[in-house]
């Protein structure tokens, strides 16, 4: 409760000192701002990693050591041996990324096929449908968590790869997305391609597609993001330990009397280097954004 009030004056102070301070003002307060929020997010991964490295009884004590005292690699070997010795985490792993990269690529198809569809083609009952795509953002997973595990398990798909790929192969925000981006692309390239004899599955394959790694980029990072990072679906799906996913893999860390603290941080390092690498890999077209249709459109 504390720190909720500590950020609230926070912000009307901010708000407060962005009317009335002079333009250089403003530039020197927003720059602290941004430090400060660049700050409160690295913090956590910070922890994650130098944790990584102590021993459990280090990470517990208080102040926080940040440097640590020794470095207990040894974590690391725990984390791919796991708590029964097993080394299941390569399999959970590649688990996660069947799984992840499944969904991506089933979500950037159909989203975008969906939302070129919406945006670029003017048929009755459009904006009733997208409506209604809409609709289904506002329902929490939570509330249809077990009919979607009913429907699972009366086709037989518990304890397989579809039973966790199929129920997200495409999502509403994805089709947003896709939607929102797609109004920016030229109608007049659309048209000189059907002039030239382009049929549509061409044009969306070789045009729409083509010019809209932006779009595809930002969802992929984010499709991906949510799937290696789902617990609750996985845990209910997947029983067999052959088919579980990195998460449910780091959960069971907590699960024993005396959780190891340092295997658990460096399991958590080591499932963070696959989405690192995502974003370092996707960053230009992520932070790129939709800034080629606007100098188009200028």
């Amino acid at each position: 409760m504390q720190f909720l009030i500590i950020i609230l004056v926070a912000a009307i102070l901010y708000i407060g000192l962005m009317m009335y301070l002079p333009e250089r003002g403003k530039d020197v307060l927003m720059t602290i701002f941004l430090v400060g929020t660049a700050f409160l997010v690295l913090v956590p991964l910070a922890f994650m990693f130098t944790a990584s490295m102590m021993p459990s009884l280090d990470i517990t004590t208080m102040p926080y050591r940040w440097i640590p005292r020794r470095f207990e690699w040894v974590n690391f070997y725990k984390a791919l041996a796991g708590n029964d010795g097993r080394f299941t985490f390569i399999r959970n792993i590649l688990n996660s990324l069947i799984v992840s990269s499944c969904v991506t690529a089933t979500t950037l198809l159909l989203a975008s096929i969906t939302g070129y569809s919406l945006a670029k083609f003017h048929f009755k009952g459009n904006k009733v449908v997208f409506m209604f795509i809409m609709m289904t953002m506002m329902i929490p997973f939570e509330t249809i968590m077990v009919p979607l595990y009913m429907v699972v398990l009366n086709l037989h798909m518990q304890n397989t790869y579809q039973g966790l790929i199929v129920p997200f192969m495409v999502n509403a925000f994805g089709v947003f997305m896709m939607r929102q981006y797609l109004q920016t692309f030229p109608d007049d390239v659309i048209d000189a391609a059907r002039i030239d004899g382009c049929s549509e599955p061409e044009i969306f394959g070789r045009i729409i597609l083509v010019n809209s790694g932006p779009a595809l980029a930002t969802l992929s990072i984010l499709t991906f993001r949510q799937q290696w990072d789902s617990l609750m679906w996985p845990l209910m799906v997947a029983q067999e330990k052959t088919l579980k996913t990195i998460p449910t893999y780091i959960a069971s860390f907590a699960e024993e009397k005396f959780a190891d603290e340092g295997a658990m941080m460096a399991v958590a390092v080591l499932a963070s280097l696959p989405m690192i690498l995502l974003f370092i890999f996707l960053s230009k077209y992520f932070i790129g954004g939709n800034s080629m249709y606007s100098a188009g459109k200028e």
